[in-house]
């Protein structure tokens, strides 16, 4: 069988290497026996680093005790891409420098589950409203309307038409369209430029928002205790 992905942890005992190996999917332990495996191969072992991109070719069986419930017993290493000077390590880091380095922080096994969990919330949001009969309607980014307080809008110079802003809320297009479709929603980005203290605050987000015509407060209530129940 053979595998490529990136090396999450390596560490050696005796004449033996492990390497926890992940391709997006999961973790994969991989067992690197030197007196089973060519010297390149070993070699490459020996000097590999954090999220060193690697080829492995090697037997498959299971195993509880490894990490995902399976166990790679390596015949062959091939070094795709080296990883030198790997910033992220093992250690304590504080938050603004993952937030500089992003774009490998994403790497870390608590952001891909968070990922995870935000797609899956996502297609439930979307399901609820789909077997609902809600007609889904992308509301513009770029927009000339306010929707709500107009000291938090980002501006845009808009060719010659004057100003744009980013849009704070969908709701003005959407109430439009329920009149035409009954039941809609938008579900985008909406942004807020206010300042804050705290890093909680977010100035660019994603909103839900469905309008109905024809139905009251106690309809109203239903729909939003149906839908968080729903997508828990």
């Amino acid at each position: 069988m053979t595998v490529r992905g990136w090396v999450r942890q390596f560490r050696s005992s005796g004449g033996i290497r492990f390497i926890v190996l992940r391709d997006g999917t999961g973790d994969l332990q991989v067992v690197v026996p030197r007196d089973e495996i060519d010297a390149e191969s070993w070699e490459i072992s020996e000097h590999l680093g954090l999220e060193a991109s690697l080829l492995v070719e090697g037997l498959v069986r299971a195993d509880k005790r490894a990490p995902g419930g399976y166990e790679m017993t390596a015949t062959r290493l091939g070094l795709i891409g080296e990883s030198a000077d790997y910033p992220i390590q093992p250690k304590e880091h504080g938050v603004d420098f993952l937030l500089d380095r992003r774009h490998l922080w994403l790497r870390h096994s608590r952001q891909t589950a968070i990922m995870r969990v935000r797609d899956e919330v996502i297609k439930a949001i979307r399901d609820f409203f789909y077997e609902r009969d809600f007609v889904l309607v992308d509301t513009p980014i770029l927009t000339g309307s306010i929707g709500e307080s107009a000291g938090t809008l980002f501006e845009t110079e808009y060719f010659d038409q004057g100003t744009a802003y980013l849009a704070q809320t969908g709701q003005l297009y959407v109430e439009a369209a329920a009149a035409a479709l009954g039941k809609v929603y938008c579900f985008g980005p909406t942004f807020r430029a206010e300042k804050s203290k705290t890093r909680r605050h977010l100035t660019e987000f994603w909103m839900v928002e469905p309008e109905v015509a024809w139905l009251d407060s106690d309809g109203n209530m239903d729909l939003q205790e149906e839908f968080v129940c729903y997508i828990i």
